[in-house]
């Protein structure tokens, strides 16, 4: 559908601007013009005159629909989910001639009693044709526009979500919402909503995933399109409510852009080396954007520096919590007060002259800047305060102190040669993706979706147990500790909210708490028209007994490196393996939290015997006591897991004890020591996930039906997986192919989402993910050691 939508974008019906001699529509039906445009199935019902064509034409034998109106009906109707309709007092033979619309959209004439084909019932005036026609389509929302007389009583039949519009001047009261004063005006409603339609259903044309940049500065996240706009930004915390969604909404979402006046396209974009600052460049225009040191608690700075000749157009128009919240702008000398946030925000730009527009709910601001390279323009977003005073620091010496905080943190690590480059980005990514609490974002977004116009759009945002503990335990195989130290501190203080360990929920808030309710931004088109938008992920509920795992593999890593075991975390080992001992035998959810019934799962056992036998190991080592029983229980787990994982029949581990299906996580049969690499059976898993998952230059997770509809791209870290497990097995040909493969997925400024679709060659998922960066490191390491 996309495909065809973008090629007939010459045709589209545009909406005339008021200064082209056009009416201008009233506030109150361009709002309702978003709501109607957002319904999932849409009926738009129409009289013929008065409505479409006007009634003191003279001759209404020869009364033609007004042009703009019918290009219009033809482009709705051939939107999916919506339907249009004409419902006249005409008779149906003449309303046809007269009007000649395409079949798509429906006719009723005289008085409603003359359907067409689409209603196999005998509607007796309006309301009824109308109700049936409603009932045909099931439609959540209902558009009646009405000119003539005998309009009231259908007008009286919406309820709810539908929108009653009378056109023309009447003397007599109304059952309408909304009056526009003629034709032409309705016909310039039609237009509108075509276009609000097209934008909510396929989305506006999106940047690609993968160009999207990641500013970090711990506190906070933000995304920047390779075009310079600003696409993403949550406050105040980065898994808050998002001020400026573009990427999920488009313009409405939000939008803080920068470009040439000209209108110049960007030129690249990159990071300055070792730091989480990026430079956009067009033709005569810099600019540098970054997220200053947080100077205070719950205050976010982010600094656009516009640098060149170019005279620069600056769009501002922020949408506190998803667009959802009214904002009013009010220029200062200094600045923008941004007005109706849960947070006081302002737009530093001391001198810019500003031009503000209303739209009914929002403001938005336009200005031209001049900037020079001896004079560079500084504009500063400042998140969590109302203050427009210049910064008490100079800009220059606020970027040098965001360039050594990072440049200098990567100067301590011991970076991986193979691809060296692209695995010091990862780590810088991955440390952009801790935040302060100790918690571990595993993506900086929510929603970029598995599948174009799918419905797999998750919240990645929050911190998992076991995303954080791989994460933080791929910067400590770096060299840094101190991420680790934080996330095992949140931790603790999570698991001393619970009545015991076994009780933890799989994912928790930034701030070490529980979620909230899952829910969906209604008023968001989607990535591409991807829909739902979800904040929140319901998988907080689940049971995934995996998650233990890792935490205790990180402890093991860190005192292996420090030579010493810290008694609290000695504890937390503890609390893990006597949760596993509890639990273990269960059913459950599994690493890919699939919304179907719990299984017996050959990596959550796995994960489970890790928990077990890293705990022995690091008593054995560090003379800790261990409970007499975990020793036994893992052999006995172990056992199980190489019985009742086998299926004979595929000639590998499969996903779980009771099917047939493939899973890449059950790689991990080996890639744990749980089997040596050498034994038969794992050599044949990794040839059956080979031949069965990997297509091309990825693997996916799984290919069996989840209870969800529609598909998703190969997963980035599945792929780090099987590089190494080629390795383990003594196929390191290809695993240097992979590897190489993985690399190539990685954006121009070298980040990587989730997932990459091999047919239609293009990224998917949320950005960045932690999963695939710390994917690429840990194989870039092995590799290393295997050459």
């Amino acid at each position: 559908m996309q495909g065809v939508a973008a090629s007939r974008a010459d045709a589209r019906v545009r909406p005339e601007r008021e200064d082209d001699g056009a009416p201008e529509l009233p506030v109150d039906v361009r709002r309702r013009i978003s709501a109607l445009a957002r319904t999932p199935r849409l009926l738009i019902a129409c009289d013929y005159d008065g409505a479409l064509t006007p009634t003191d034409t003279g001759d209404t034998n020869t009364a033609r629909p007004h042009p703009l109106a019918v290009r219009a009906l033809r482009e709705l109707a051939d939107l999916p989910a919506t339907t249009c309709a004409v419902i006249s007092s005409r008779p149906l033979t003449s309303l046809a001639t007269l009007s000649r619309l395409p079949a798509e959209i429906h006719l009723v004439g005289a008085h409603g009693t003359e359907p067409d084909t689409a209603l196999h019932t005998h509607p007796s005036n309006k309301p009824t044709a109308l109700q049936a026609l409603r009932e045909h389509v099931e439609a959540t929302a209902t558009c009646y526009i009405g000119g003539g007389d005998g309009e009231e009583d259908a007008l009286a039949h919406l309820t709810g979500p539908d929108a009653g519009i009378r056109v023309g001047e009447h003397t007599a009261p109304t059952m309408a919402a909304h009056t526009i004063p003629d034709t032409p005006t309705a016909a310039l409603f039609l237009a509108a909503l075509v276009t609000e339609r097209r934008a909510w259903t396929f989305g506006e044309r999106p940047t690609p995933i993968e160009r999207l940049s990641l500013l970090s500065n711990q506190t906070s996240v933000a995304l920047v399109g390779p075009d310079a706009r600003l696409a993403w930004l949550c406050h105040p915390e980065p898994d808050s409510g998002a001020v400026f969604a573009e990427i999920l909404g488009g313009r409405s979402a939000g939008t803080f852009a920068l470009a040439p006046a000209h209108g110049g396209q960007p030129l690249g974009q990159r990071y300055e080396p070792g730091t989480m600052t990026v430079h956009t460049r067009f033709a005569g225009l810099h600019v540098t954007d970054y997220l200053a040191h947080p100077t205070q608690r719950g205050r976010t700075d982010l600094v656009r520096v516009l640098s060149g000749t170019a005279p620069t157009l600056v769009e501002f128009a922020p949408r506190p919590d998803f667009g959802r919240t009214p904002v009013r702008l009010r220029a200062h000398t200094d600045g923008l007060v941004v007005q109706g946030a849960d947070f006081p925000m302002v737009l530093h730009a001391p001198g810019v002259q500003w031009a503000i527009d209303h739209d009914g709910v929002h403001d938005s601001a336009r200005a031209t800047v001049h900037p020079t390279s001896e004079h560079p323009v500084v504009l500063e977003l400042r998140l969590g305060t109302g203050d427009l005073s210049a910064a008490p620091v100079a800009e220059t010496d606020r970027r040098r102190a965001v360039r050594d905080h990072w440049a200098g943190w990567l100067d301590t690590l011991s970076l991986p040669v193979a691809a060296r480059e692209l695995a010091a980005r990862s780590a810088l990514t991955l440390r952009g993706l801790c935040t302060p609490s100790g918690g571990v974002m595993a993506a900086a977004t929510t929603s970029l979706p598995e599948e174009i116009g799918g419905v797999r759009n998750w919240d990645y945002r929050y911190c998992w147990l076991r995303d954080g503990a791989l994460t933080v335990r791929a910067l400590v195989s770096l060299g840094s500790t101190a991420e680790a130290d934080a996330f095992l501190d949140w931790v603790h203080r999570v698991v001393a909210t619970v009545p015991s360990p076994e009780l933890l929920r799989p994912l928790y808030t930034l701030a070490g708490t529980d979620l909230g309710p899952e829910e969906t931004i209604e008023s968001l088109a989607g990535y591409a028209g991807s829909r739902p938008v979800r904040v929140g992920n319901a998988a907080d509920h689940q049971v995934q007994l995996d998650v233990f795992g890792p935490v205790v593999e990180l402890i093991a890593d860190l005192a292996h490196r420090r030579g010493v075991l810290a008694d609290r975390d000695w504890e937390l080992v503890r609390s893990m393996a006597e949760a596993v001992a509890r639990r273990w035998h269960e059913p459950d959810h599994g690493i890919w939290e699939e919304r179907d019934e719990p299984r017996q799962r050959v990596y959550s056992k796995v994960m489970c015997w890790v928990t077990l036998d890293r705990a022995v190991r690091l008593a054995g080592r560090f003379g800790r006591v261990v409970d007499p029983v975990w020793g036994p229980l893992a052999a006995d787990i172990a056992a199980e897991v190489v019985a009742k994982g086998w299926n004979e029949t595929v000639g590998a581990y499969t996903t779980a004890y009771e099917g047939e299906d493939l899973d890449a996580a059950s790689l991990h049969i080996g890639l744990s020591g749980l089997l040596d690499p050498a034994n038969e059976r794992f050599q044949a898993t990794v040839t059956a996930v080979e031949a069965g998952l990997r297509q091309g230059p990825t693997v996916y997770r799984y290919r069996r039906d989840d209870g969800l509809p529609g598909g998703e791209g190969g997963f980035h870290l599945c792929t780090a997986w099987l590089i190494e497990a080629y390795l383990l097995t003594g196929r390191g040909v290809e695993a240097e192919e992979l590897f190489a493969h993985l690399v190539e997925r990685a954006g121009p400024t070298g980040l990587i989402p989730e997932e990459f679709d091999p047919d239609s060659e293009r990224a998917l998922g949320n950005h960045p993910q932690a999963y695939s960066h710390l994917g690429l490191i840990r194989c870039a390491q092995l590799l290393d050691r295997h050459r």
